[in-house]
């Protein structure tokens, strides 16, 4: 790639980064993924994810990117795929630490969830409300991405499903149904994380999940 012309006239180039041997493709991918995690993360906004800054992040030619990743929407959605993953590792990490008492579990999980949109608030609020969403107006590709992010946050509200089953089961809750219960406590939690990131400050009451969680959870 050709370097950038200064105002002056010279002729700068980019940023070198030593050339991966072949056949490291997946490597080169990796690292261009995690340039654009960590613009998301330092400027809380995503529209600073292009392509060029990605590339200079990374410290390669622009057009290397376009073997991985055809355009921005697609780098975009590969990021938030990897966010939603990092949820699921948090959530199952959770569960597995949290021994079998039912309730403790559910707990777990909803902590868990809080504390990856309070570790990474800019990444959390970019998955569920960024310009990566798709739009109902948009076409063919829309439908595909729409179901692929339908079943990403699937996969949380199934675990929050599964809790509750098993609540219900050792005499813990009161529920009928935990699949529509598991959507209630999501919102909720998903509300609560919001609220929590734009107003730190506020003088949040200790128990505030515990708040939040008992009642949609319908815990016995």
């Amino acid at each position: 790639m050709s370097g950038i012309t200064s105002a002056e006239g010279a002729t700068e180039p980019p940023t070198a980064r030593p050339r991966n041997p072949r056949g490291e493709g997946d490597r080169l991918r990796a690292e261009i993924l995690a340039a654009a995690a960590e613009l998301l993360e330092a400027d809380g906004d995503e529209r600073a994810v292009t392509l060029r800054a990605v590339a200079r992040r990374a410290g390669i030619a622009a057009p290397s990117i376009y073997p991985h990743f055809h355009d921005r929407p697609a780098l975009m959605l590969q990021v938030m795929r990897q966010a939603f993953t990092g949820l699921s590792v948090r959530v199952r990490s959770a569960l597995d630490q949290a021994g079998d008492d039912p309730q403790e579990r559910l707990h777990a999980v909803c902590r868990a969830y809080l504390d990856f949109a309070r570790d990474h608030p800019e990444r959390y609020r970019v998955m569920f409300g960024g310009e990566w969403t798709p739009h109902p107006a948009r076409t063919t590709r829309t439908a595909r991405t729409e179901g692929f992010a339908r079943s990403l946050t699937d996969g949380f509200i199934g675990c929050l499903t599964d809790c509750l089953a098993d609540c219900l089961a050792a005499g813990r809750g009161t529920g009928i149904d935990p699949a529509a219960d598991a959507v209630a406590l999501w919102l909720g939690l998903h509300g609560l994380a919001h609220q929590r990131a734009i107003a730190p400050a506020f003088p949040w009451p200790a128990d505030i999940v515990q708040r939040v969680a008992f009642p949609l959870s319908h815990l016995a």
